[in-house]
């Protein structure tokens, strides 16, 4: 520590309670939703996924945000490879090049999604101007691996060498970081029995939530067979560290049993002296905090911040809880995602009940019906139940919590109608993926120009976007 600021590779040393006092909360912590959105840039005639270099790459598409002003650069070398807002919000690039879109956390649903779309509305005006449409969803439907774009992110290269050595456990790592997309949402907890109750509900939830939302069956402009390509790559990307977070599904789970797993677990890659990248010492970071990283430092609390961002359990704990399991929307459908998370977390009665709804599924019972979903989406089952049946009632408690939040005056009247599209696709058993199927081999004529002009997200040709996205 240096001032009072962890440095990566610091010789202080770091104790259990540090580890686990990460996750402490003042007194009246507040309850907020922050929701990141992953979205392809694309040519909007061949769908095709876009470069970083170039006039019509997404360089250019940064540069073209930051020229109106109200965004600060973060640079890698001479590359741009992000931009951030004074309030929070964030655009950064994916591995593969997609651009994703963080906002800053927000009270209430309806606020959230107003600032949210007016932004995405202004950056897809920025990337028209550039010659990219940028469409969200849940992969690349018109590139295959083979033509990946990648990006110059400044550790995906040390992750890619990390998944080619644990073999066929890390076979689709590079599908999992090039082409596919999510829309994830942000969520606080109050202190550590609050997080433990909303951890362990929001895990056994995930992988029938996800049933609801499968929306990515086509890759390389053709139908792979399943609902979910994303879900299935995820599968092979470090099981370690990936998927189900099973010590959440255990009774009496604590953020103390949380550390235990993740300290098993190796680091991928750290930061030196000089701020670069570079990769761990092959070791559980348990064996680092003792024995430290082989050239005088150890591990302090800012390396195990950075060991927690190289998990990507379906929840992710950190400062917050992410939850990373289902596929990305279309764009109209963008809200359901917080508010089915919003409405199920944030009520305690729904989320009592949606883990009482669970609480017998272990956690092999949902790695099964992660590739059961992936094919089938609704018509999957859960240890023998109709998938669809479970996750009805999970919406309805969704929608009941959310019902609840405006009766308290804690969101506006119009959030429940965020749920509809998910509604729908409940009462119909048609998911996303299901309408796309269908409208890609009859109105579309299997054509990715008309695919992408029904996708993307609408250009706003009314909005400047200079006032809109400061």
């Amino acid at each position: 520590m240096i001032g009072g600021i962890a440095v990566p590779g610091s010789t202080a040393p770091v104790e259990r309670r540090d580890l686990e006092g990460v996750f402490a909360k003042p007194p009246g912590a507040a309850e907020r939703v922050g929701l990141e959105t992953e979205i392809a840039a694309v040519d909007p005639v061949t769908g095709d996924s876009r470069p970083y270099h170039g006039e019509r790459g997404v360089r250019a598409l940064l540069d073209a945000v930051l020229g109106v002003g109200g965004w600060h650069p973060v640079r890698h070398g001479a590359d741009l490879v992000a931009l951030t807002r004074d309030d929070g919000a964030q655009i950064t690039l994916e591995p593969g090049g997609a651009v994703e879109y963080g906002s800053a956390p927000h009270g209430d649903l309806v606020t959230l999604l107003d600032r949210t779309r007016r932004d995405l509305a202004a950056l897809a005006g920025c990337a028209a101007r550039v010659g990219i449409a940028l469409v969200p969803g849940a992969n690349y439907p018109f590139t295959g691996i083979s033509g990946a774009k990648w990006a110059p992110k400044p550790h995906s290269e040390i992750v890619r060498d990390h998944l080619a050595r644990i073999g066929a456990g890390g076979a689709w790592g590079p599908h999992v970081m090039a082409l596919t997309l999510s829309t994830q949402v942000t969520l606080d907890y109050t202190g550590p029995a609050d997080l433990a109750r909303k951890l362990r509900a929001q895990v056994a939830a995930s992988t029938a939530a996800a049933a609801l939302f499968v929306n990515s069956p086509l890759e390389a402009g053709r139908p792979t067979g399943l609902l979910s390509r994303r879900m299935r790559y995820w599968t092979r990307h470090d099981p370690r560290r990936t998927g189900v977070l099973a010590p959440a599904l255990a009774e009496g789970f604590t953020a103390a049993d949380f550390v235990d797993w993740a300290l098993a677990l190796r680091m991928i890659y750290r930061r030196d002296r000089a701020g670069r990248y570079v990769p761990a010492p092959d070791r559980p970071f348990a064996v680092l905090l003792d024995e430290g990283f082989g050239d005088g430092t150890a591990p302090d609390l800012a390396d195990w911040l950075l060991h927690l961002s190289q998990i990507w359990t379906d929840v992710r704990l950190r400062r917050t809880l992410e939850l990373r399991a289902v596929d990305g929307p279309p764009h109209a459908a963008l809200g359901a995602v917080p508010a089915f998370w919003v409405g199920l977390t944030y009520d305690a009665s729904s989320c009592a009940d949606a883990w009482e709804l669970l609480r017998r599924h272990t956690a092999a019972d949902h790695r099964a019906l992660v590739d059961d979903v992936a094919a089938r989406g609704l018509r999957a089952r859960l240890a023998g139940t109709p998938v669809a049946e479970v996750a009805a009632e999970l919406l309805r408690l969704a929608r009941r919590g959310l019902a609840a939040r405006v009766d308290r005056g804690l969101e506006h009247p119009s959030a429940t109608a965020l749920l509809e599209p998910l509604e729908e696709v409940a009462a119909t058993g048609t998911t996303f993926a299901e309408q796309c199927l269908r409208r890609w081999s009859g109105e579309f004529h299997e054509s990715p120009e008309r695919y992408v002009r029904a996708y993307r997200i609408p250009v706003d040709h009314e909005c400047v976007p200079g006032r809109l996205l400061r």
